[in-house]
């Protein structure tokens, strides 16, 4: 059966017919648009990594301000998952009058948030970024770089909110259309600001602003011209108290979850700078191909939890389970075909970034202990999507924080004092994800019977 359409094919059915080709068009373009977006950090890297006057401080300037930037974001950016979800269940409750006021809630939120997050950012940039105890080499260009970055918050804001209300129809083409608008932009304006104007670390975090500007005002003008249920309309933008109520029930879990989970690895990452500036550049070539492969797994989550909503709200239980099987088995085999292929060719790959031997040496190391079982991390992804589907966002939140993050303080403080050395550090994550991984998929099964007893009843 063909999907439903409206507006030329760009609203995906996910109540009938074939489940299995649905996600893979579902979630590859989006897994390929959060690839583009981290490909904004990754050209930041690679053009300062070359062309900077201190590449090795640059490098490491850009590279560690990742988990700073995913700490301060991720709370909001979870409130995004909430939207999708309620939008989704209004749709698979065949309520499009509800789905449109959850829409404009949504998009106000975005607004909100992104004006927040600027001042936080600001604010908060320097001390941040001191208790990670940066290297003094480093620390005054990540802060340049961060609070620029942080001055286009309220568009990366709008744009994944933005995204999130197209995914809810299935739609994840356009999104990934403003990112390879965007995203061409940004490697240009790199090249030019800092090799034409020598801004170095302050060049590339303009170009990204800039960028970011461009993407968000793209999906903004999809959802203007879009004709269906998810039609945006500027002047009805408002906040709706029950659609606010839902998509911060279910979205504040999944980001504090998130920025926990941010916190851990910000805690991890002081404890790495404490290696030096060449550990610090090195994990952040690493850190590039670990989310590369790490957006394979989140395009199959966005899939779990955009089809699981649908069809929850649709109260079709055999759908749901079929999503679940589904996602968990492609997310699995994508990602841990990536991840070899980014540790067989680590050498070219890392050259990519840096040319300095030692950064080189590090980021290789990075690279086998974490991309050779990152595979695993699914378990919990996709479970937890599948569970915030069904209304369950609390629990994936919880098992997450304790599993992953109290795990890895201990680990950082505990264990890596009595063998202090980077590969020891590192091996936090695969056992982080054995643990929390368990734990969510025992929860998922017998939440999943819970819920549709309850619904059937």
């Amino acid at each position: 059966m063909k999907s439903h359409t409206a507006l030329g094919g760009r609203k995906m059915d996910m109540l009938n017919g074939s489940l299995a080709d649905k996600i893979l068009l579902f979630a590859l373009p989006l897994a390929a648009s959060s690839i583009l977006q981290q490909l904004f950090n990754s050209v930041d890297v690679a053009v300062v990594g070359h062309f900077a006057s201190d590449p090795a401080a640059a490098t490491a300037a850009v590279g560690c301000n990742g988990p700073v930037i995913n700490l301060i974001i991720n709370l909001f950016v979870g409130a995004s998952v909430g939207a999708n979800v309620v939008i989704s269940n209004h749709i698979g409750a065949r309520d499009g009058e509800k789905a449109n006021k959850a829409v404009h809630s949504a998009m106000t939120l975005a607004l909100i948030s992104g004006i927040l997050l600027l001042f936080i950012g600001l604010i908060v940039s320097k001390p941040i970024l001191t208790a990670m105890h940066t290297p003094d080499a480093v620390l005054g260009y990540a802060v340049d770089y961060l609070r620029i970055y942080f001055m286009g918050m309220p568009f990366i804001m709008v744009y994944n909110f933005g995204a999130a209300v197209l995914r809810s129809i299935g739609d994840t083409k356009r999104p990934l259309i403003c990112l390879v608008i965007s995203g061409v932009l940004n490697a240009l304006l790199n090249l030019f600001l800092v090799i034409v104007f020598h801004l170095d670390v302050k060049g590339v975090a303009i170009a990204t602003v800039i960028s970011n500007v461009v993407s968000s005002t793209l999906v903004v003008i999809f959802l203007i011209r879009e004709k269906s249920e998810v039609h945006l309309e500027i002047r009805k933008l408002a906040i709706s108290k029950p659609d606010l109520y839902r998509i911060l029930r279910i979205g504040i879990p999944a980001g504090l979850q998130s920025m926990i989970f941010s916190l851990s690895n910000v805690i991890i990452q002081s404890v790495l700078n404490g290696f030096g500036t060449s550990a610090v550049a090195g994990s952040a070539v690493s850190i590039n191909y670990e989310n590369f492969s790490y957006f394979i797994i989140s395009g199959f989550t966005q899939a779990a939890v955009t089809f699981t909503s649908q069809n929850y709200g649709a109260r079709n239980e055999e759908r749901c389970r079929r999503t679940f099987r589904i996602c968990m088995a492609f997310s699995v085999t994508f990602t841990a075909c990536l991840s070899w292929i980014f540790i067989l060719g680590r050498g070219l790959f890392a050259s990519f970034f840096t040319s300095d031997p030692e950064v080189m040496r590090y980021a290789m190391a990075r690279m086998i202990c974490i991309l050779s079982l990152n595979a695993i991390s699914s378990s919990y992804e996709v479970g937890g999507a599948a569970l915030r589907g069904i209304g369950y966002s609390m629990t994936p939140a919880l098992l997450t924080i304790f599993g992953t993050c109290v795990f890895r303080l201990f680990w950082a403080y505990v264990v890596t004092p009595l063998y202090p050395t980077f590969e020891v550090l590192l091996s936090v994550y695969p056992i982080s994800w054995v643990i929390t991984g368990s734990a969510v998929l025992i929860a998922y099964f017998i939440l999943r019977r819970r819920a549709f007893s309850k619904t059937m009843a």
